[in-house]
């Protein structure tokens, strides 16, 4: 497997608290009403030029309690066959959206909001399959829109932190990285993230966060092989992947919704390593030695929960007309999706949506 190699991510973000104003306020639309709605919308109330403008759900009752209960203006259900989203996206008012329904229902969404002239933030992953992500990029370029995946945690303090220490070359050559995540899910075919049809299993919903450690060290692989665990169902419980590069080094990336885990990341170098200390999706320390010197601990506290940072970076690209992030480039979430397509076509994992 080969994909296009990119540079470690350089962050240029300024160190601020990210809920101070960097423009004009925009008002948002929250599509979907379950538990990341929920918790995204909290720390989106905290930003001082945001205003939690609408929030759609299939039953308006749903709506009405999530707006009653977040502080948002508008609500918007299923109504005369229309669906509420659909109902979000006719508010001329509206400036912004953030997609939070299961996996298989964001290529949908997200395309009828950028037809809707809607700018769009999107939970990962982007779509189910490379294809789709393709189909978004294409159409977000042509409309001239802002969009971006919303995964949180490259924009973290300490995950910014992490990479430029790599980059720095503290660490000398990056020669091998490691991350885990893991924690065991009860079974129910019927929930998002065990179900096909909404594209369960572990590569989707563990394995991006896993990814960051890798990606952000050392770029995209040449080689990609893979082994894992599927339900009889037909969706990866577990994955393991080990990625290759052609100076040498590997990354080895471990998910799983059947065990616990350390949840720990490790990038070794030349010249001495960085461990994180918390989950690899929200480290709160940085263990770092170089040779045989004492480590040295840095510590971070995130604002919010940790997502106000991606959500400032929406906020600040749309403010000074921005198409896309240059911290979480569309090229990157494509470049990811048809590595997952590599994935599981290793583990044997297809999805409805793969045959759209």
């Amino acid at each position: 497997m080969s994909l296009h190699i990119a540079k470690p991510w350089l962050f240029s973000q300024p160190n601020q608290d990210p809920r101070a104003a960097t423009g004009k306020a925009l008002n948002w639309g929250i599509i979907a009403t379950g538990g990341i709605a929920k918790t995204v919308s909290g720390d989106l109330a905290q930003l001082e030029d945001a205003n939690l403008h609408a929030v759609s759900s299939r039953r308006q009752e749903s709506a009405d309690a999530f707006a009653a209960a977040q502080g948002v203006t508008k609500s918007y259900g299923d109504d005369g066959g229309v669906p509420g989203y659909q109902r979000l996206l006719a508010d001329d008012a509206v400036d912004v959206v953030y997609v939070a329904t299961p996996h298989a229902q964001h290529f949908e969404i997200v395309r009828d909001a950028l037809n809707a002239g809607k700018h769009v933030l999107c939970e990962k992953s982007l779509t189910i399959n490379g294809r789709e992500a393709a189909e978004l990029v294409a159409l977000a370029r042509e409309r001239k829109l802002f969009l971006m995946e919303a995964v949180w945690s490259r924009f973290l303090p300490s995950m910014q932190r992490a990479f430029a220490i790599a980059a720095s070359g503290e660490l000398g050559d990056i020669k091998w990285v490691s991350a885990d995540l893991g924690f065991p899910a009860p079974y129910d075919p019927t929930a998002r993230i065990w179900a096909p049809a909404d594209g369960g299993g572990a590569l989707l919903d563990l394995t991006v966060y896993a990814l960051l450690w890798p990606l952000g060290t050392l770029g995209f692989p040449q080689s990609v092989s893979a082994i894992g665990t599927l339900t009889d169902d037909g969706v990866d419980s577990q994955n393991a992947l080990t990625l290759g590069y052609d100076g040498g080094a590997i990354a080895q990336l471990t998910s799983s919704l059947l065990a616990h885990g350390p949840r720990s990341a490790s990038v070794a170098g030349s010249k001495g390593f960085l461990q994180t200390q918390g989950s690899i999706n929200n480290p709160r320390e940085l263990l770092i030695r170089t040779g045989w010197d004492e480590p040295r601990t840095e510590r971070f506290d995130a604002v919010g929960i940790g997502y106000t940072y991606e959500l400032r970076e929406v906020t600040r690209c749309v403010q000074q007309g921005l198409t896309e992030s240059p911290v979480m480039p569309l090229d990157d979430s494509l470049n990811t999706m048809r590595l997952f397509d590599g994935v599981r076509s290793q583990l044997g994992v297809r999805y409805a949506n793969d045959a759209r």
